[in-house]
This record gives structure tokens, C-alpha cells and sequence, in this order.
């Protein structure tokens, strides 16, 4: 059974909650199975790594961790600010996301 997240990968979102609250980042990838996304910028971790063909020297390499997707908020389109999110139908028959703030249509 799938379930139908409130962001998708490429929207730019606000961090509500955690170490990173305040933050903003676009999403990178998301995982649907355990309802965490990872976002650009947000929740770096440092992974200590083997040399290897991609980083011949190895060391400790900072990189993005996944973030639960409750700690995150679409920016509405408008205004910027953080938003709820809606569903409706569009003109053309279609289900949209829209910014429950101003009503405009997240892409």
C-alpha cells in the first residue's frame, strides 16, 4: 500500500522541528517506505571512509542524513513562508497540491 506524502522530490521545504529547525533545502530523494526524504543541506552527518576509487584518501566525509517528513513544510509558492498542504481537482480533471496559506498551486 503507498501513501501519499505532501512533498515530493524537488520541492523546497522548511524544517519545523529537530537540530535543524529553521533550515531550508530541496529534496533530494525521497523514501516512501519509511517516510523520510533527504534534503539539501539539512542534517549533515560525518561518515568516516575507506579510500576507495571515488575518494582516494579517504577521511570523513560530510554528508546528508534522511529527515522524517513530518519535521518538513512546502514553501508556499507566493509568499515563501511555510505551508500546509491540500488536495483538490484541477480545471483540467487533474489532483493537485495546493499551499493551503494563499491557495496558489504548488508545482
Amino acid at each position: 500500500m503507498s501513501v501519499k506524502l505532501h512533498i515530493k522530490k524537488g520541492d523546497i521545504v522548511y524544517v519545523n522541528a529537530g537540530d535543524n529547525k529553521g533550515q531550508q533545502g530541496k529534496v533530494l530523494s525521497i523514501d516512501v517506505e519509511n517516510q523520510r526524504a533527504i534534503v539539501e543541506g539539512v542534517n549533515m552527518v560525518s561518515k568516516h571512509t575507506k579510500p576507495n576509487s571515488k575518494s582516494p584518501q579517504g577521511g570523513i566525509v560530510k554528508q546528508e542524513a534522511p529527515i522524517h517528513i513530518s519535521n518538513l513544510q512546502p514553501l508556499d509558492p507566493k509568499t515563501g513562508k511555510p505551508t500546509r498542504v491540500g488536495r483538490k481537482v484541477n480545471d483540467k480533471g487533474k489532483l493537485v497540491r495546493y499551499a493551503k496559506k494563499s491557495g496558489e498551486e504548488i508545482k
